[in-house]
């Protein structure tokens, strides 16, 4: 059996990296840890022993819980340790291929969307979709990835202000104006809350966003055929649109890991930061998002915020979810999944110290809402859920064009207009769905360095970034993973 991983020497614990007393990836004590006492991994506290635990014993949650965490801030305390971090990594040099936009900025793909401003007009989009496709009508059109239908269960039933409303509107005025879009159309009933007059006021550029209304055209039939017109006419000009090089700064990504294991954090999420360290020097811009899975490590991002006023910002979303989970009768030390267990994940600490591991250690420059647009270089941080689809929507609608995402269990995750590359943690989930991993980091633990993997994910971002598809592009994946975060009182 290969010798247990020691990841600080300050741990109490150390990680199988092969199967003995419990599956890899899972943790034994390298010493005796006595009732009460703090089971410390990453030099970090991540749980209390419920029990006395002896050397070599295994450490889950049969003898180890949730408990207080340290919450002795020191905004800032860092940020020059950041920024030296920074100025390790070249200042320019990368590029991609890329569809230039009017404004500035640049697609990594060239979709049509149909955005649904209600549910009541889902079905006709969903339809349209599904009939062009159907009948060909992109096959004389090669620079056109796709007409993506984003549909969703909301637009109505809602106040027509306030957080709910702001959120649903950035998330589908930001698909209809994202980068990867050449053209929108919104499709609406008539008389929902969310109103396409307002929505194409907001986006402001009337070349590119068209919209029509159910009840206008006189039923659903009739609408679908009049969607089908519209794309028709739309698909010449975007298709006119061909790819040019572009610097690397022009490149939004968001952070993602699901079905994280033991492995997470010592592999594909560290790999991952290193990745986005070299980009954020680059300019490019890098997310990391779900609020409730960096619950326990926030001292990593509030140590390094560039002002103190991130740091704060930061601190105020996380106050928001301890009551927003109580007062649905939950909290935030509910997490991990069972599946996160299964890998070795004992508690919530433990998963957001290697959660947070992905947005590598240069300084964090801004701290957004849900859906926000992204226009800060380097790190910034996005609240949102930790359910990886509306954590992902939120970070499309911002204006990230590709989406990288780690994974230890497994995952069948794709998005749209943005593609998701997936990284996976360990050598047999990468064997077992070769179909689905982009890349493997497992072999760090065999001896490749974090470094090298790090420059093989940014490679791997700017040929995807080009055109060259994912795996779950290949499966046609996306185009059910829309989801925007429904917020407040549906009336």
């Amino acid at each position: 059996m290969s010798d247990p991983l020691v990841l600080n020497a300050a741990d109490n614990v150390a990680i199988l990296t092969a199967r003995g007393i419990a599956p890899a990836g899972h943790k034994i004590a390298r010493r005796a840890i006595a009732q009460g006492a703090a089971v410390v991994k990453y030099g970090q506290t991540i749980g209390y022993a419920t029990a006395p635990i002896a050397a070599g014993d295994h450490v889950h949650s049969h003898n180890c819980a949730f408990g207080a965490h340290g919450r002795d801030y020191r905004p800032g305390s860092r940020l020059a340790e950041a920024e030296a971090a920074l100025a390790r990594h070249p200042r320019e040099g990368l590029t991609f291929q890329g569809y230039h936009r009017p404004g500035g900025q640049v697609g990594t793909r060239n979709f049509i969307a149909l955005v649904a401003t209600v549910n009541c007009s889902a079905t006709v989009i969903r339809r349209a979709a599904e009939e062009l496709r159907i009948e060909g009508a992109l096959a004389a059109f090669p620079n056109v990835d796709g007409v993506v239908a984003f549909a969703h269960g909301s637009g109505c039933g809602m106040a027509d202000s306030g957080p709910g409303w702001q959120a649903l509107q950035r998330v589908l005025t930001g698909h209809a104006g994202h980068p990867n879009v050449g053209a929108a159309l919104f499709v609406g009933l008539g008389c929902e809350v969310m109103q396409i007059a307002r929505m194409k006021q907001e986006l402001g550029e009337a070349a590119r966003f068209h919209g029509l209304t159910i009840q206008e055209n006189g039923g659903t039939r009739t609408t679908i055929a009049a969607i089908k017109a519209r794309v028709r006419e739309m698909l010449p000009a975007v298709n006119a649109v061909t790819r040019a090089p572009a610097p690397a700064a022009a490149l939004k990504i968001g952070l993602q890991c699901g079905g994280s294991d033991g492995f997470s954090g010592v592999t594909a999420n560290p790999a991952l930061g290193v990745a986005c360290d070299m980009l954020a020097a680059q300019g490019t811009s890098v997310v990391l998002s779900e609020t409730p899975e960096i619950y326990g490590a926030e001292s990593l991002l509030l140590d390094r915020a560039a002002r103190p006023e991130l740091a704060e910002q930061l601190l105020a979303r996380l106050r928001w979810w301890e009551g927003y989970t109580a007062m649905n009768g939950a909290s935030l030390d509910n997490n991990p999944s069972p599946g996160n267990k299964a890998g070795g994940l004992t508690t919530i600490l433990e998963k957001s110290l290697g959660a947070v591991a992905k947005a590598g250690a240069t300084p964090l420059n801004a701290v957004l809402d849900y859906g926000q647009a992204i226009t800060a270089p380097g790190l910034s941080f996005m609240d949102t859920p930790g359910y990886d689809p509306v954590s992902a929507t939120g970070q499309i609608a911002g204006g990230a064009q590709l989406i990288v995402f780690t994974t230890g269990r497994g995952s069948a995750f794709g998005s749209k207009p943005a593609p998701t590359i997936k990284l996976a943690t360990n050598d047999a989930l990468f064997a077992a769905m070769r179909d689905d991993m982009d890349l493997n980091c497992g072999d760090i633990l065999s001896g490749v360095s974090i470094a090298e993997k790090g420059r093989e994910i940014v490679d791997l971002i700017l040929r995807t970034a080009s055109g060259e598809a994912t795996r779950s592009e290949d499966l046609g994946l996306g185009d059910n993973e829309f989801l925007p975060w429904q917020i407040g009182a549906v009336v």
